[in-house]
């Protein structure tokens, strides 16, 4: 092990042995806690797991057996918590809780956690939570989902998943957790200064005015620094203290007794009361941040000294001896006992087997967990009763948007666990009043209100998912999604391959999309860039251009989520909402009507409008619009023309587009996005590596550039007549 691991571990024996103990921080005793001697040897014998593993993490680092070394030394305190609340309690977990995860573990007398967080340690394919994809706590038994290098982004799914909670029972939703249950949430204080920290703090507050049971508790490990950055000794708690909604609970985090005081407390207000808490528990922090990170560059040899002798191993020990528990040399004893059982296990795991291949790697991206349950349509004695006048008006023609209301409208009828939610979507029904009525048909419980948070709508959407909920979250307008991409990105679809595909957050996000709308202008509301959405492994990306796709699509969307547990950006093409003709005014050739709830469009189905072999062209939402106007003004070229809608943006169907486009003599890719970024950049590598021989291949795409207001927005978005063009082109170079 490295320097300061041997000094501290040295350390602990030589001011046991000579009964050199810290000052206590505060003077709550084992009594006046209501702690036993057998709890609290219970504890320390937590607390000393959780260092021992630390120790033996910085040994397999510096022979190349291990990969990650941020420990729990200085917050072994916490093990309180894991003793305190049930293994029933849903908990999202700090990478320093180790000495609480296995205390929690010792609830299932079959657990081994020691050995299970050495088999992470050391990357081991056996590695139970994670099969050696991170070192993470986590356990589904337990109730513990994986979290990697958390920064707070578990916060805000904490309190969709404390709100799951009095929802699942006001609604009567099949839930996954315990009725009367809290939900944990461990952080360290510089998390406290995240912006998904502070949005999770404010969502609470605004919960609590609003008088709703939210039975949540965030533990703040406040070791006084963030890596090298150094906390403010009062700044946790004047941050948080007088926050109205949410009780402040301090503790000292070096004395068992009086954290288990203060959680107890928090208990009671966070199950009794249904009401949030902020437990703030004093610590330090032993060992740096990592092995790679050498304190002496930023603290004075005495600072850390002083950090080393206020070890809450001491604490513990002194309280231990000062009740005639256990002796000094008992105490040693039982410190070099668990050193070398953990020494014995750590040998044993450095041979088990790691992950092999790409495949191994990969399997896990999608949860393995699928429902069984197959949901039967609504009946037509519920549709007509919740359509009212619409159910006699099916055969009338409907446009996207009103196409979209229809299908989930049904979609609610079907799924008694969908919820739908976002900015201004419940009696406004949305900017564009897609969700219009949907409050009225199924309740405020079903559809509702958030606060203007993009990270506590997508963070609130995985804490609902974990109980049972199937959430339908709007994002308002595309770029706002970058203000959360985060809980999609780190949160959503990294659980199930942190979790070896043991755990789901099935979520379908609608988000109104791209560009093309007429007197709007501006990054903010008009963009028109998916790449940072699709670069998330796992995820899916459906985009419909017509009305009947949409309700096709959504209906599949929903079943990939339900049954697999899939998350799904599902994107709306803003400017065909209301569009109603193709090619003249009054054709109405963009309507349909509403199809049979059955109907369904499969993840992967292309749509295919001609069979033309002189051109093919392909693209999706506003572009495929656009190819099909082009197409009629082509065929008066005597140009034959098939116009493949994507339909599915991740993941391609790679084989059936290169089968729709094999028959053709040149192909042409149009995409609304930037020429940087965007999705034809992909096709054009799948046509390139995969067609044999290859044709006259072009692409037409927006320009790199942000899109101004007005009519200005034409001469950076590609247009019919940029299609006719380059397509006409094409064959006249033959």
């Amino acid at each position: 092990m490295d320097d300061n691991a041997q000094r501290i571990d040295k350390n602990f024996i030589h001011w046991v042995r000579q009964q050199n103990f810290p000052q206590a921080r505060s003077h709550t005793s084992v009594q006046q806690a209501g702690l036993d001697q057998q709890t609290f040897i219970n504890l320390f014998d937590s607390q000393l797991k959780s260092r021992h593993i630390d120790l033996q993490a910085r040994i397999l680092k510096r022979k190349n057996l291990a990969f990650y070394d941020i420990g729990s030394s200085g917050h072994e305190g916490n093990a309180v918590i894991g003793f305190v609340f049930p293994y029933t309690d849903l908990a999202f977990l700090h990478y320093r809780s180790g000495a609480l995860f296995i205390q929690r573990t010792k609830q299932l007398a079959h657990l081994d956690p020691v050995k299970d967080i050495l088999l992470s340690l050391v990357a081991s394919s056996k590695d139970p939570i994670a099969a050696g994809r991170h070192k993470v706590f986590g356990s589904v038994e337990l109730n513990v989902p994986p979290q990697t290098s958390t920064i707070a982004s578990q916060a805000p799914k904490a309190i969709g998943a404390a709100l799951s909670l009095p929802r699942a029972h006001e609604l009567n939703v099949k839930h996954n957790l315990a009725a009367d249950g809290v939900v944990l949430c461990s952080i360290g204080d510089a998390s406290l200064n995240h912006a998904s920290m502070q949005a999770a703090l404010n969502a609470a507050q605004w919960i609590a005015r609003d008088r709703y049971p939210l039975p949540l508790i965030f533990i703040c490990e406040d070791n006084g620094f963030g890596i090298s950055v150094p906390t403010p000794p009062d700044w946790v708690e004047a941050s948080v203290r007088n926050r109205p909604g949410i009780k402040y609970i301090q503790a000292d985090g070096l004395n068992l007794a009086d954290i288990y005081q203060a959680a107890k407390q928090a208990e009671t207000v966070a199950r009794g009361q249904k009401k949030p808490v902020f437990l703030h528990s004093r610590c330090v922090r032993l060992l740096g941040h990592a092995s790679s990170d050498l304190e002496n560059q930023y603290l004075s040899t005495e600072s850390i000294a002083a950090h080393e002798l206020d070890d809450p191993l001491l604490h513990s020990a002194r309280i231990l001896i000062e009740n005639k528990w256990m002796s000094s040399e008992d105490i040693i004893n039982y410190y070099e006992k668990i050193r070398n059982e953990i020494s014995e296990l750590a040998q044993q795991v450095i041979n088990q087997p790691k992950l092999a291949n790409t495949k191994e790697v990969m399997r896990a991206l999608i949860p393995k967990i699928k429902s069984a349950q197959d949901i039967a349509l609504p009946d037509e004695a519920q549709r007509q009763k919740i359509f009212a006048e619409q159910y006699e008006q099916f055969d009338v023609k409907r446009d996207l948007r009103q196409q979209i209301n229809f299908a989930l409208t049904d979609l609610m009828l079907q799924y008694d666990n969908i919820v739908l939610f976002g900015e201004d979507v419940s009696k406004k029904g949305g900017v564009y009043r897609v969700t219009s009525g949907l409050q009225q048909k199924f309740g405020h419980r079903r559809v509702f209100d958030t606060l203007l948070d993009e990270t506590m709508i997508l963070g609130t959407a995985i804490g609902l998912a974990h109980n049972g909920f199937l959430p339908i979250p709007e994002i308002q307008f595309l770029a706002y999604l970058h203000n959360a991409e985060d809980q999609l990105r780190g949160e959503a679809a990294t659980l199930p391959f942190f979790s070896n595909g043991q755990y789901r957050n099935p979520m379908i996000i609608r988000i109104p999309s791209f560009a093309y709308q007429k007197g709007f202008g501006g990054h903010f509301h008009n963009d028109n860039s998916i790449a940072v959405i699709r670069d998330i492994p796992g995820l899916i990306i459906a985009c419909p251009s017509n009305g009947d796709d949409a309700a096709k699509m959504l209906r599949t969307c929903v079943v990939l989520a339900h049954a697999q547990g899939r998350v799904i950006i599902f994107l709306e093409p803003i400017a065909l909402y209301r569009c109603k003709d193709l090619h003249e005014s009054g054709d109405q050739a963009w309507l349909s009507t509403y199809s049979d709830p059955s109907e369904t469009i499969e993840l992967g189905e292309l749509g295919l409008y001609g069979n033309g072999q002189d051109i093919a062209i392909i693209s999706y939402g506003n572009g495929y619009y656009l190819s099909r106007q082009a197409v009629e003004i082509l065929r008066q070229r005597k140009i034959n023309v098939r116009v493949i809608d994507l339909r599915w943006l991740a993941p391609l169907n790679e084989v059936e587009i290169i089968k729709a486009v094999s028959p053709c003599k040149n192909i042409l890719v149009v995409d609304e996005c930037r020429r940087t970024g965007s999705l034809s950049e992909a096709l054009m590598t799948l046509l390139l590596e995969k067609l044999h021989p290859l044709p006259p291949i072009k692409r037409i795409t927006a320009e790199d550039s942000f899109i101004p207001l007005g009519d200005a927005a034409q001469w950076v978005l590609p247009s019919r007549d940029d299609i006719v063009k380059v397509a006409s082109q094409m064959i006249a170079d033959e």
